[in-house]
């Protein structure tokens, strides 16, 4: 349970550091650029993809430069929902994302419809909406509070989107899993870079080496939340609804009490029954 624990720090840390960033004024648009190099260069040198023994034809590109896209898409929309949702309600929105590829899995692909798992979805749903909260924030504009409900939505929807997309990569046995990750990141990262050439000549932003640190620091534990995830099921290969809900409960609280206690988030009474229900919607998908 060790790399249980390690890749749910990460999956916060990866939060926090994007909380931090914007509280002391770095532009984190540029912060999600420079996660990527890093990305790229642990993902090399640390799981050591084959790339000799690819068959190129066989690659599923379209699915490749589909989330080489929506990853870096979905940190501007996670960094959004954090600044103006918090930290709690945007790590709840992350995890139960996992509801998206369940009901895909029902409709799209043909499995069983068990009733354990419709009344699981049936509770996130409803988490999702006791968490997010519709109350106006007096401290943003009234355009910002007008769709601050939105931004968790789209984090919730995006994030399922792209679990989906790489349960269809993992489904290409041709290619090793590890080098398919390699590549997403790769060209995951020459988006970013043309984002980042947008962002200083377009936009006119100065060019930000705090927002640099920031995006490399990120980098590293966005890979390692990866690397100790997949340990996890390494370790517990039979036991995989173990480590699912160990992960997913683990980010929900450790994000909770972080968010909670570190940033002084106002959760209402209504947000705390999401969180509970989260916690028991993801019970009751791995183990009943």
């Amino acid at each position: 349970m060790i790399f249980v624990l390690l890749s749910v720090i990460c999956s916060v840390t990866v939060a926090v550091l994007l909380k931090l960033a914007k509280q002391n004024g770095v532009e984190t648009k540029q912060v999600i650029v420079w996660n990527y190099p890093m990305a790229v260069a642990l993902t090399y040198f640390v799981l050591q993809p084959d790339l000799k023994s690819l068959v190129w034809d066989a690659m599923p590109m379209t699915l490749y430069m589909s989330l080489a896209i929506l990853l870096p898409g979905m940190f501007v929309f996670i960094a959004l929902s954090i600044r103006y949702s918090g930290l709690v309600k945007t790590e709840i929105a992350q995890r139960l994302s996992l509801f998206i590829p369940l009901l895909a899995s029902f409709f799209f692909f043909h499995e069983k419809m068990e009733g354990h798992k419709m009344l699981g979805i049936a509770l996130g749903l409803l988490a999702i909406l006791c968490s997010i909260g519709w109350q106006k924030n007096q401290h943003v504009s009234s355009a910002d509070s007008r769709y601050k409900a939105l931004y968790p939505l789209l984090v919730f929807i995006g994030m399922g989107i792209i679990d989906i997309l790489f349960k269809q990569v993992a489904l290409h046995v041709d290619i090793p899993y590890i080098s398919s990750l390699f590549i997403i990141f790769v060209m995951a990262m020459s988006i970013a870079m043309v984002l980042l050439l947008y962002f200083l000549f377009v936009e006119k932003q100065r060019f930000s080496r705090q927002a640099m640190g920031y995006g490399l620091v990120l980098g590293v534990f966005n890979f390692c939340n990866i690397l100790f995830y997949m340990k996890a099921h390494r370790a517990l290969p039979e036991n995989p609804s173990v480590v699912f809900t160990g992960m997913n409960i683990g980010v929900i609280s450790l994000g909770a009490l972080i968010g909670v206690l570190f940033f002084k988030e106002r959760l209402s009474l209504l947000n705390y029954l999401g969180i509970a229900l989260s916690i028991v919607s993801v019970l009751i998908i791995a183990y009943l």
